[in-house]
């Protein structure tokens, strides 16, 4: 989706600033994956729960993540963490279903995200509309690291909408949702709002639209992959 060099290109500018150590190790192994074939790329699916819309304003409160290995989902390797916010949940709690005691034992946001930057580190990210989880967790990058890195993810609903427009000129309101774009590949129906589960729905969401894009086996990561800076 971006021209690769640029993308090395922004890589490289920011590691020639001075960066925390867990946030320069990050920048440095993502590099290798960038030209791998997309069955030998490391993927990592993700997705957030958050008290809001608003990177700058609201809080994250669960992470779920779940890898893509060879074209196959170890589920074993999924994980989920609750983070400890500021203040209550309040009514976004209506959404996620996750309520202030269940956060009582939850991560601190620094051991989150210290968390979040080891299990992802050398793996590409994907997300369902992933420059909002992408942005959140900047801002988080920000309040613990005090400054933020170029993340590469690929979105699978940016995918998704490029599919549909090349067989209808016009999309219906809501038809891009994950679970609506699941649908169209016949994928099970799950619940959703639950970091873990929209992640699973995310990375199996992937896996059908490269397999309904021809030969996954001559496709490059670099064709899907984008960057947030």
């Amino acid at each position: 989706m971006v021209n690769l060099w640029w993308v090395k290109t922004v890589l490289w500018r920011k590691r020639m600033v001075s960066l925390p150590s867990p946030l320069d190790a990050y920048l440095e192994a993502i590099s290798t994956a960038l030209t791998k074939p997309f069955l030998d790329a490391p993927l990592m699916a993700i997705d957030l729960e958050m008290t809001g819309l608003d990177p700058f304003h609201d809080q994250v409160i669960s992470i779920g993540i779940v890898p893509i290995t060879k074209g196959v989902i170890p589920l074993e390797k999924a994980q989920h963490v609750m983070i400890a916010i500021s203040g209550s949940v309040g009514h976004s709690a209506t959404v996620h279903g996750i309520v202030d005691n269940q956060l009582y034992m939850a991560l601190s946001l620094q051991e989150a995200m210290t968390w979040f930057l080891a299990q992802t580190k050398g793996y590409i990210l994907v997300a369902h509309h992933a420059p909002l989880d992408i942005e959140f967790i900047q801002q988080q990058l920000v309040r613990c690291f005090g400054q933020s890195i170029p993340l590469v993810f690929i979105d699978t609903l940016a995918i998704e909408k490029k599919r549909c427009l090349m067989q209808q000129s016009i999309l219906k309101e809501g038809s891009l949702r994950l679970g609506a774009s699941r649908e169209r590949y016949r994928l099970p129906v799950y619940s959703a709002h639950n970091a873990l589960i929209d992640a699973l729905s995310c990375a199996e969401l992937l896996l059908a639209q490269v397999a309904a894009m021809g030969d996954i086996k001559t496709l490059s990561v670099k064709d899907l992959i984008n960057v947030f800076r």
